[in-house]
């Protein structure tokens, strides 16, 4: 039996990356899938690899999570195109690292507003239409270990990720009086293109060759490898599934040992 089957789903930063992999599972699991990202191109391009398989489960939306206007757009496409928004995964995200006295403003803002404003007003605008459709849905919002603890190259990003968890813990408790269970995922180091350019931070400030970090990185995890964004889709369909009914306002470690709690 699909564990989605029937529900609708909306996924930021959905183009490339675990979004995709995300998408990929609950096209799988029976879903129809809004890819949203600022790059629609690849959104596109995603949604048809996804059709490949047949069926049409997947579309492209454009969406800025920057931007109100274009988080409320994407919204009702998805809703004029697949009907309603059953469930919502807020991934889109960027990473930043420097050290305390590097830290510009600039980059504060941008990496706060992404990571935490875009995850927060889009789960405002689909808990809305949620809410006026009497849809019970299920929100899951991306944190990380690193919103788990501070780390000293990585302030923003970690703060950013814990504003993540918070945010998940209050819209969990508010939400579910209207029948929304809210709740995280929060992944170790997860392999993927994205960590190009996490190991090319860590060379600049560490004095490391490309690539060392990222090989010391997964030595360290206890698992024995770092993370595979495929890693993360079984506890993401978990989520969204009437199994999880009675879960509220929980961000849930999945990272292959590296964090207890």
């Amino acid at each position: 039996m699909k564990r989605l089957e029937g529900k609708t789903a909306l996924i930021t930063g959905g183009a490339r990356g675990i979004g995709l992999a995300f998408a990929r599972r609950y096209a799988h699991e029976g879903a129809r899938v809004a890819i949203a990202d600022i790059d629609y191109d690849q959104a596109i391009a995603s949604a048809n690899d996804i059709n490949k398989g047949g069926g049409d489960p997947a579309i492209a939306v454009s969406m800025d999570v920057t931007d109100q206007d274009s988080i409320d757009a994407g919204v009702q496409t998805t809703v004029s195109a697949l009907g309603q928004i059953d469930i919502l995964i807020n991934n889109a995200a960027i990473f930043s690292a420097a050290p305390i006295t590097e830290i510009t403003r600039k980059d504060f803002q941008k990496v706060f507003d992404i990571n935490v404003g875009g995850a927060m007003f889009t789960m405002q605008a689909v808990a809305r239409h949620m809410i006026d459709r009497n849809i019970a849905g299920k929100i899951i919002n991306m944190a990380s270990q690193a919103g788990r603890r501070g780390e000293s190259l990585v302030a923003v990003y970690c703060a950013s990720k814990a504003a993540v968890i918070s945010l998940t813990q209050s819209a969990g408790l508010d939400l579910i009086k209207h029948g929304i269970n809210v709740n995280a995922i929060a992944p170790g180091v997860v392999d993927g293109e994205h960590w190009d350019g996490v190991d090319a931070f860590f060379a600049e400030y560490e004095g490391k060759a490309p690539g060392q970090k990222k090989a010391e990185v997964g030595d360290a995890v206890p698992f024995g490898r770092m993370g595979k964004a495929e890693d993360l889709t079984g506890m993401a369909v978990f989520l969204a599934s009437d199994e999880a009914d009675y879960i509220v306002a929980q961000t849930y470690n999945v990272d292959g040992g590296n964090w207890m709690s």
